[in-house]
């Protein structure tokens, strides 16, 4: 361990879970540290710590449980947390993040231990900049904010929501080697319009309803300018905003900032990455695809907007690939004729006839792809998914939205009800399927493919901002680094076991759009893909 000046000593050390050591505290350092006696005598290796961690994270009566160990070892112990998380990410990752979190988050009051990252509330404004000074660590590189109006598909979860902010953090270093010291989750509390949470006695943020309008925009505006004057290079993730705020959060800041909304922007890169590896099955081009959303809020836009912008690369106008794109929201078929229509969704209301529905939009527009991202479970029926089927030899279905509750359809569903030709991929993670005497691996398009990998680069190169064509690249990288193997079995993302290398890549591809742009603010290496690789923390005692 080096660094001995600016350590505690004695339990302060063992009570600071990003330098404690444990068990594995060698003979020297605990001389040095005055651990004599604080520890049990026997020295343990980092590996015989991960075994034990494994056996009691296996004991666990169910997710949950599993997941209030996995947070309590990262409260003791932050380097073995992620040398467990990253040696069986495949295991750990859905109970860090989806689908686990999402429970979690509705119980958060309930299973709270102890507090990570900053609460900053609408009684703060005014004295953000001294809230945001308490935080101990003068180099924070990412941040992760919510206001928890809209966590996952689970709606208004208010200050419970911290445990998205956390989650994602956690796979920005087990995927991509930010380093966690340099991590910070923050949650905006401006209340909450749940009314369980309003009536729990033990509820952990403002019993009030939500903050509206210039007072809550003011309270934006001061958090932006306090964090960014304290970290100036650092990137702010806005994360689990609703419509209402996401939407226009993001133009308002994405050019004064360097900041990126991960619901509109990732969800959109991780959505294009699977639709190109798809066409690698299907053949033909982007631009001749017709795709039909079911759910027009900030994912289903943000994947269209990507698109339209790939499809563009390709030659068509904006004109001629928006009208590649379609969607359904909870009133039918977005069309021109329609007059309750959000501003965000009119660049998509094209001339049609009224469709009540997705299954008659599924029939009217025959399109090659449907992409859920609704928030609802069971909408992709099999009445809808056998009309693909019909119309396509290779329907794509993208169930994506999340936690798996919420999944459009299952993988088993998309397989059977179409045959066994469907593609498939999903939010949240499902078991391989067998139908036909044949066994799929579904992929999951989920956004820790893209989102690290792109804070990778942006924090290696220090960029100024967080353009879409970041996005893109990120997209295109993942896409190339499917296999065939990865596509004979149906999986149209790699394996979550090359997430390092997924990340690392990507992390190089948005590094050199940052160079491009001439956003980067660190002169640029003469061996890129080196340097970013060696900006990823590894989860080893030092």
């Amino acid at each position: 361990m080096s660094g001995r000046e600016s350590l505690p000593t004695g339990v302060d050390l063992l009570h600071d879970p990003l330098h404690n050591h444990g068990t594995a505290f060698t003979e020297r350092e605990r001389d040095a540290y005055k651990l004599r006696g604080l520890l049990p005598p026997r020295v343990l290796t980092q590996e015989q710590q991960v075994l034990r961690s494994l056996e009691n994270f296996r004991k666990k009566p169910n997710d949950l449980e599993k997941y209030i160990y996995l947070i309590g070892l990262e409260d003791r112990n932050e380097t073995l947390f992620y040398r467990v998380v990253m040696s069986h990410l495949e295991e750990m990752m859905p109970i860090i993040y989806t689908p686990t979190v999402g429970k979690a988050c509705q119980e958060y009051a309930h299973i709270f231990r102890r507090p990570r990252g900053l609460y900053i509330s609408a009684n703060d404004r005014g004295c953000i900049k001294e809230l945001v000074a308490n935080w101990p660590h003068d180099d924070v590189e990412v941040i992760v904010v919510t206001d928890g109006e809209r966590i996952l598909g689970l709606g208004d979860q208010g200050a419970n929501g911290m445990g998205i902010p956390v989650g994602k953090l956690s796979l920005y270093t087990a995927c991509a080697g930010i380093n966690p010291a340099k991590t910070l989750p923050i949650t905006l509390d401006v209340g909450t319009e749940n009314q369980r949470l309003l009536d729990d006695p033990i509820y952990i943020g403002l019993p009030q309803r939500r903050l509206r309008g210039a007072e809550y925009d003011a309270l934006v505006d001061e958090f932006m300018t306090a964090v960014t004057e304290r970290y100036p290079n650092v990137m702010v993730q806005f994360e689990d905003f609703a419509n209402l705020n996401a939407f226009r959060l993001l133009h308002k800041y994405r050019n004064a900032y360097c900041t990126f909304n991960d619901d509109i922007q990732g969800t959109a890169s991780v959505t294009l990455a699977g639709i190109y590896s798809a066409l690698r099955l299907t053949g033909g081009k982007l631009g001749e695809q017709k795709l039909l959303f079911l759910g027009a809020g900030e994912a289903g836009i943000g994947i269209a907007d990507l698109i339209v912008s790939a499809m563009m690369d390709e030659g068509l106008t904006e004109a001629e690939a928006r009208l590649r794109c379609w969607f359904v929201d909870s009133r039918g078929l977005v069309e021109s004729t329609r007059t309750d229509l959000a501003e965000h969704k009119l660049h998509y209301a094209h001339e049609f006839a009224p469709q009540p529905d997705l299954l008659a939009a599924v029939n009217a527009l025959q399109p090659t792809a449907i992409i859920g991202v609704s928030g609802r479970g069971q909408m992709f029926t099999q009445p809808i998914v056998a009309a693909m089927a019909q119309l396509n030899k290779r329907p794509i279905v993208f169930a994506l939205s999340n936690p798996t509750s919420n999944s459009e359809c299952t993988a088993e569903e998309a397989y059977t009800w179409s045959d066994g030709r469907a593609i498939f991929a999903s939010g949240s993670p499902f078991d391989p399927v067998e139908f036909n005497s044949q066994r799929f691996v579904p992929g999951q398009g989920n956004n820790s493919y893209i989102f690290p990998g792109v804070g990778l680069g942006v924090v290696a190169v220090k960029a100024r901002h967080v353009p879409d064509e970041m996005f893109m690249a990120a997209a295109r990288t993942l896409a190339r680094l499917v296999t065939e193997e990865d596509l004979a079995k149906g999986r149209i993302y790699p394996s979550l076991t090359r997430i390092r290398e997924v990340s690392a890549a990507i992390g190089t591809a948005v590094a050199e759009v940052a160079y491009q742009q001439g956003l980067a603010r660190v002169p640029r290496p003469n061996n890129l893909p080196a340097y970013i690789e060696s900006q990823m923390y590894q989860p080893v005692y030092k």
